[in-house]
């Protein structure tokens, strides 16, 4: 009897080799994904868009072609504007507010603008990562109702707050009277859904755009010439690329 349990475990042998083999190969190609997706990164050429199933291309690197930049929607004085509308280049940046990627690229745009003065703005847009980050679609409409009730400023304060400390976003309201907002008032807007669809658009817009990750970020210039410039990428390499749309 022992002889033939053996021969029965030497025959099921490699098949269950394979197996784990298959699987282990299974979760680390999840993982890169699931990586590269909260990194701005781009070794998944394609996004897919939740709300219709639709497919966009995703982004690459580099200096757009016209009929990619047109794609991106354009700066308004609807958005989340660090600087102003008539500055020489426009950092467009979708984001997520619990992206860790987010959070290190944050500071680098701050500073991009105090260096370029009043030669570059930041506009912020939402996108929020809902699979992986739970907490950022909720934290996209609190800025919302955080910008409708105290304005610019607290909108910036808000986003300087959140991506310094991440549990802050545990307790939203509780972050909104920290910045001065009146807890009623934020708590009866939240609830009242009124900046979901608003959020939702910044989001498709960015699908739209070929964004696949965040942060998502795209450089333009007073031509409208558009360079994309993914992830979380150091100071000296946006600045290359604010220096090429100048001298454009």
């Amino acid at each position: 009897m022992a002889k033939e349990q053996g021969g029965f475990y030497e025959k099921v042998a490699p098949i269950l080799l394979v197996v784990v083999v298959g699987l282990a190969f299974a979760v680390g190609v999840l993982w890169q994904k699931v990586s590269d997706l909260s990194k701005g990164g781009t070794a998944n050429p394609t996004a897919v868009n939740n709300a219709n199933n639709q497919v966009a291309q995703g982004p690459t690197s580099g200096k757009l072609d016209e009929a990619a930049a047109a794609k991106l929607p354009k700066a308004t004085a609807e958005d989340h504007i660090d600087g102003s509308l008539d500055a020489d280049v426009i950092l467009i940046e979708y984001s997520d507010f619990e992206c860790p990627f987010c959070a290190s690229f944050h500071p680098t745009a701050k500073q991009a603008v105090a260096d370029y003065g009043g030669k570059l703005a930041v506009v912020y847009r939402h996108f929020p990562l809902d699979s992986i980050h739970p907490k950022a679609r909720p934290a996209a409409v609190a800025s919302e109702c955080i910008f409708e009730l105290s304005g610019k400023d607290a909108f910036w304060k808000f986003a300087d707050t959140v991506f310094g400390d991440k549990t802050k976003l545990t307790d939203l309201s509780a972050t909104a009277v920290g910045l001065g907002v009146n807890k009623a008032a934020f708590d009866s807007c939240v609830t009242s859904k009124k900046h979901d669809a608003k959020v939702e658009a910044q989001y498709q817009g960015g699908i739209t755009a070929g964004v696949n990750g965040t942060p998502g970020n795209f450089v333009v210039n007073k031509k409208g010439e558009v360079w994309l410039l993914p992830g979380a990428v150091p100071l000296e390499m946006l600045k290359s690329t604010i220096d090429e749309a100048l001298a454009s």
